[in-house]
């Protein structure tokens, strides 16, 4: 084998540095100095123009833009979300009317449940695993369950069923749920689970015609919200799987029925990027025509970011 030498760098060529091309620029992408006592919206200018934060400036104006056409902002919410105590947040976010729809996965609805009824929830299922006691809180599974069947009756679907049955039996931390603000104030609300995956399907009382025809019309009532989509925003925090699939699947048949759904805005929030999210929220819905974003990071960080930057900007327009 023949001996290998260090090569020689002598001819290598190379250009002068005002003929290349940067991507990133004092002028343009830097951040700037905050000046003394700085408001939020100080804060939020001073971000550099670049990546993340860019994102999250685009995402801001363009919901804030949305709502000035009276189109709709759609927020799709995994469990974690609800874990990390944002529904103050989210349900300001109601009262201001920038929210005007929410989806849940089962887990979401579950934690947003027993926030409600006992101001806590997010047991520890390592603890509990071996003993067989996870997930088997009879509060929580007879509960939500019948709240299921009643609402069955009353012709809702699951996210309304649940967040009457808060609002109807005064569950002590009703002010702290996102389906009981939304049942309280008319806000399409919906709750799209996979049988198996949620701990009150482990319940004496869980009924699989029940809670199938539940979501079953949830996601019927869903697909009429993303009919309205054009022009809008929806954003997909903290689910991976289950949300992006339904809402690909909601606005196939939007587009089936006929529904005009261009130039609207996508983002997917999370601690880590997952392909799903990727493909069915921020980049095949808004192929043809539209805006999708992806933000990395703690949602107990970026959603009350998310939600400072609109509230101010809605105030600085006025």
């Amino acid at each position: 084998m023949k001996k290998k030498v260090p090569i020689d760098l002598t001819c290598v060529k190379t250009y002068p540095i005002a003929t290349r091309d940067n991507k990133v620029k004092v002028g343009q992408h830097f951040a700037r100095p905050l000046p003394d006592n700085p408001s939020f919206g100080d804060f939020f200018r001073c971000l550099p123009n670049l990546l993340g934060a860019v994102n999250l400036q685009r995402v801001a104006a363009d919901i804030l833009a949305a709502r000035r056409k009276g189109k709709p902002v759609v927020m799709a919410l995994g469990g974690h979300v609800i874990k990390c105590g944002l529904q103050p947040i989210l349900k300001q976010l109601i009262e201001e009317d920038i929210i005007t729809a929410v989806v849940m996965n089962g887990s979401a609805s579950i934690h947003d449940f027993e926030v409600s009824l006992i101001g806590a929830t997010s047991e520890d299922v390592g603890a509990v695993l071996h003993s067989g006691d996870f997930g088997f809180a009879e509060e929580t599974g007879s509960g939500m369950n019948r709240a299921l069947k009643k609402g069955r009756e009353e012709n809702l679907g699951f996210g309304a069923a649940i967040g009457r049955w808060i609002v109807d039996h005064d569950h002590p931390y009703k002010d702290f749920s996102l389906l009981a603000a939304c049942a309280a104030k008319g806000v399409p609300a919906t709750v799209h689970v996979a049988i198996g995956t949620d701990i009150i399907h482990q319940h004496p009382e869980a009924d699989g015609a029940v809670t199938g025809e539940m979501t079953f019309r949830d996601f019927r009532l869903l697909v009429s919200v993303v009919t309205e989509l054009g022009g809008g925003v929806w954003l997909n925090v903290g689910s991976a799987v289950l949300l992006p699939e339904v809402f690909l699947k909601a606005l196939s048949i939007a587009r089936n029925l006929g529904h005009s759904l261009d130039d609207f805005s996508t983002a997917n929030f999370d601690m880590i990027q997952h392909y799903r999210p990727l493909q069915n929220v921020v980049q095949r819905p808004t192929a043809g025509g539209g805006r999708g974003y992806s933000i990395t990071g703690h949602h107990e960080i970026n959603i009350p970011l998310l939600a400072a930057a609109i509230l101010d900007g809605r105030r600085e327009r006025k």
